[in-house]
């Protein structure tokens, strides 16, 4: 049984062992009904940011087709779950009442949703169900904007994945940011303390939205954008709390994946036109809309690319058809990889779908042990030792934790070592041979000949009499993570550290206490011998593995 098969069915046996203490209470038997119905379920991926960050507009992009509002209407003021079905629907669940299915509508391709007369404080949330491929392993969440005038529509945001006093509705976050802001800093704090954020691990991704506006509208915007996000990433505030920072142009994005034929042709007109008649129309988005004998566009046709594509979009695609670009298909597939949507789409499946099933039972569980407190019973000793269990063995929290340490304060070892252990817990993926740093098509005696040889290391480093306990805490994760890559393919009898190598963090530390450690280093900052302290402080209890 797989690491992933294995922790979702435990998780679903300590939900069964809850559900016949509780077999007559109608109350918490329907809680752990939608807990088992959240175990098995795919990943729940909410997009979040401040008000017109362009969420909905890569939310179509990710889907790569136009069923997110990007209007200013009241949709866009209520959380708006999309998730796949057979057939498209739309259910609208108000506070009061049973929800409502709503109508099917489109105009001008896009999707149009309803509130059907009531107002967005009236209702709870949107589910829409629609027959794409990219909804089997993910559920997409789109939220309303933080930092809104209206107060109740960023409460609306902070309720559903920030609560006070309950686990947070999703296990990851992609969070757009035009720039490093104050509400940007406060959002993702209160995320990481949540239960998808719990146990010091970082589950969310920056995006540096609208990233073409950053070299205003030039071909090189994206090159621009992407020097910042890097300076973003190392950003004292920012560092800890998101896993990396990626620039993306999302309307360039979300034009390209949902590229028309007839937009095509109007983009191979501007293509062929004169370089100095191309240059003197696209000089600016007032200019390329005026009336103009430079080409047969109507102005209507050229606003409508301008909406779809803006002048960055309208630029490069004419760029791209110069350079080869010969049908739609290859316009379409060659400005989504210059969009940067490709690199997060690949971040997110290498960090959050590889890790989906321990961020699902987190949060399933932390949900159960807020019930377990809020209704006790005698007889929930197995549940609360299934619980324990679960979170000894969760051990790829700890490898997003070390991630986000490695970023935001160095990790205490030498620079090859900390290189090698970022490696190794997934800071390129999930996969053997990128833990390993080895090819794809690695052959087998030599996985097991470079897995072997790094358990040899970082044993003789944890073990070693100069290896200071900061350090210690860090080896302990590494040789957790290589235990795991052995006994994935098989290396000797998984190759086990001396009994004396302990992992921190097991049954009885609970991992919300080391979030409560995380929090207390961001609010003074490690500085000095706090630094060092960070993992010295975790409690050695139990062995490794």
């Amino acid at each position: 049984m797989s690491a992933s098969v294995g922790v979702i069915a435990d998780a679903d046996a300590v939900l069964q062992s809850a559900a016949a203490v509780y077999h007559r209470d109608a109350r918490a038997l329907a809680v752990i009904d939608e807990l088992r119905t959240r175990l098995h379920e795919p990943l729940r991926l909410a997009i979040a940011g401040m008000v017109k960050a362009g969420k909905s507009t890569l939310l179509n992009a990710m889907l790569g087709e136009q069923i997110a509002p990007t209007d200013t209407g009241e949709c866009t003021r209520v959380v708006t779950w999309y998730r796949y079905s057979a057939t498209p629907t739309v259910t609208m669940h108000p506070h009061k009442g049973a929800p409502r299915r709503m109508p099917i509508r489109r105009e001008h391709g896009r999707l149009v949703l309803s509130l059907d007369g009531l107002t967005a404080d009236e209702v709870d949330w949107i589910d829409v169900g629609w027959p794409l491929e990219g909804l089997k392993s993910v559920i997409l969440i789109d939220t309303p904007g933080i930092g809104s005038l209206s107060g109740d529509t960023s409460a609306r945001t902070e309720r559903f994945l920030t609560p006070e006093t309950s686990p947070s509705a999703a296990d990851a976050v992609v969070y757009l940011m035009r720039h490093v802001h104050g509400a940007d800093v406060h959002f993702l704090e209160a995320f990481r303390d949540t239960a998808a954020g719990a146990a010091q691990s970082v589950c969310a991704v920056s995006v540096l939205s609208r990233a073409d506006e950053i070299g205003s509208g030039r071909i090189d915007s994206l090159l621009s954008a992407g020097k910042v996000a890097r300076r973003y990433e190392n950003d004292g505030d920012l560092a800890s709390l998101v896993l990396r920072v990626i620039p993306v142009a999302g309307l360039l994005a979300e034009g390209a994946r949902t590229l028309r034929e007839s937009e095509y042709i109007a983009l191979r007109e501007l293509a062929g036109l004169q370089r100095t008649d191309r240059e003197r129309l696209l000089v600016s988005a007032d200019r390329f809309v005026r009336p103009s004998e430079t080409t047969t566009l109507s102005t209507d046709v050229r606003e409508d690319l301008l909406t779809r594509f803006g002048i960055f979009g309208i630029r490069l695609a004419t760029a791209l058809i110069r350079g080869g670009a010969r049908s739609s298909s290859a316009l379409s597939e060659q400005m989504v990889q210059q969009s940067g949507l490709i690199e997060l789409q690949e971040f997110v499946a290498a960090q959050f779908h590889t890790r989906a099933a321990t961020l699902k039972a987190r949060g399933v569980l932390l949900r159960l042990q807020q019930l377990l407190r809020d209704r006790p019973r005698d007889g929930l000793d197995e549940v609360h030792a299934g619980i324990e269990r679960i979170e000894a063995g969760a051990h790829t929290l700890r490898e997003l934790s070390l991630l986000a340490v490695a970023r935001s304060n160095g990790l205490p070892i030498s620079a090859t070592d900390a290189e090698d252990a970022q490696r190794i817990v997934g800071a390129d993926g999930t996969a053997v041979h990128l833990r390993l740093g080895l090819p794809e098509d690695a052959a087998g005696d030599l996985v097991g000949a470079t897995v072997t040889k790094k358990i040899e290391h970082w044993r003789r480093t944890v073990q070693s009499p100069l290896t200071d306990r900061a350090a210690v805490g860090v080896c302990r994760v590494v040789l957790r993570s290589l235990d795991e890559i052995a006994s994935e393919v098989g290396v000797g009898r998984s190759l086990r550290p001396a009994p004396d190598v302990m992992l921190a963090g097991g049954p009885g530390d609970g991992l919300g206490h080391h979030a409560a450690q995380q929090g207390e280093k961001h609010e003074g900052g490690l500085r000095g011998k706090k630094k060092r302290k960070r993992f010295a402080a975790l409690p050695q209890r139990h062995p490794l593995g």
